[in-house]
């Protein structure tokens, strides 16, 4: 029974999950960039104790998965844009004290390829990448069962891709960034730039609501909707010819919608990836639901001291 930790930029979340990947207690309680690290280490302790108790059990061991920068190996946090009073903090080492239990940290996007390549639609894949798409895009690569690492440890950045050098600034420096084109922030801040001044739906404009406009026929939506399916397909497709994995995992509030999407995806995909065998990639939408994270992060602490998940070869 492992103690799961989900860290976001605006919550906690903490659970128990069985060896099964099933979620026996979970709570949450909300977090922000004014969040003091001693007093969310209290909060996150205090939490696993309840979790622990309302299951009946005793855990074992605690994965965590974190939004990043994060150091997996010394469990210390780094330039955290959500979470800069936690520079340089431990968790890792604070709960093991805690708790005197075996801990595991990783980035949120690698514990959600660990928790789907091991207990969710990418299970039994032996190269698999997973994709998740809302506020940003982000994701975790599986080879052969393992999670990759790039040198020193580093988390592989896969919405920093450049996807149109003359596209929007991003905030790691450079433009057109899949982030900066294809993340539900971009979705919404380019049908804002097109829309004309008497476009009725301009106000509170997010990805979420476009998506329920081109449900409804709104031409303008429906062209944000084409266009980011185009860039969406980019940025897969580029990961199809460098990679050839075995199935592509999409997760995230954008894929809440993937119907709008999918066709668009494919036939970009179609078109850019002929010198590779393509159609052997599958692409599938995450299946573990709303407990994802928490899943995850207790796949971070069996992948590091558990057994290696097995994978087909």
């Amino acid at each position: 029974m492992i103690g799961a930790v989900d860290i976001g930029g605006t919550k906690v979340a903490v659970g128990v999950v069985g060896g099964d990947g099933k979620v026996l207690s979970a709570s949450e309680s909300p977090t922000g960039p004014d969040c003091d690290y001693a007093r969310a280490l209290e909060l996150i302790a205090g939490m696993l104790k309840d979790a622990s108790r309302s299951a009946g059990i005793e855990i074992s061991g605690i994965g965590i998965g974190s939004t990043g920068p994060v150091d997996p190996f010394t469990g210390e946090f780094g330039e955290v844009d959500f979470l800069p009073k936690w520079r340089g903090k431990s968790l890792v080492k604070d709960l093991a004290r805690i708790f005197n239990v075996t801990v595991a940290l990783e980035n949120d996007g690698d514990a959600g390829a660990l928790g789907e390549a091991s207990w969710g639609a990418g299970k039994n894949r032996a190269r698999l990448i997973y994709i998740t798409i809302g506020t940003g895009i982000g994701g975790g690569i599986i080879l052969d069962g393992k999670l990759y690492r790039g040198v020193e440890g580093a988390h592989p950045e896969i919405g920093h891709q450049v996807i149109d050098p003359s596209g929007p600034l991003c905030s790691c420096g450079f433009r057109g960034c899949w982030e900066s084109l294809a993340a539900g922030p971009a979705m919404a801040a380019w049908l804002e730039s097109t829309a004309p001044a008497d476009y009725p739906h301009r106000l509170g404009l997010t990805a979420k609501r476009i998506c329920q406009l081109a449900i409804q026929g709104d031409e303008l939506a429906l062209s944000a909707v084409r266009r980011e399916a185009k860039y969406l397909g980019l940025g897969l497709a580029n990961l199809v010819n460098l990679f050839t994995p075995d199935a592509i995992v999409l997760s995230g509030s954008i894929m809440k919608s993937s119907s709008l999407f999918l066709e668009g995806i494919r036939e970009t995909i179609r078109q850019g990836c002929r010198f590779v065998p393509f159609e052997k990639t599958g692409l599938l939408l995450a299946s573990l639901g709303e407990n994802a994270n928490l899943i995850g992060a207790a796949m971070v602490w069996h992948h590091r001291f558990g057994e290696v998940m097995e994978c087909a070869s």
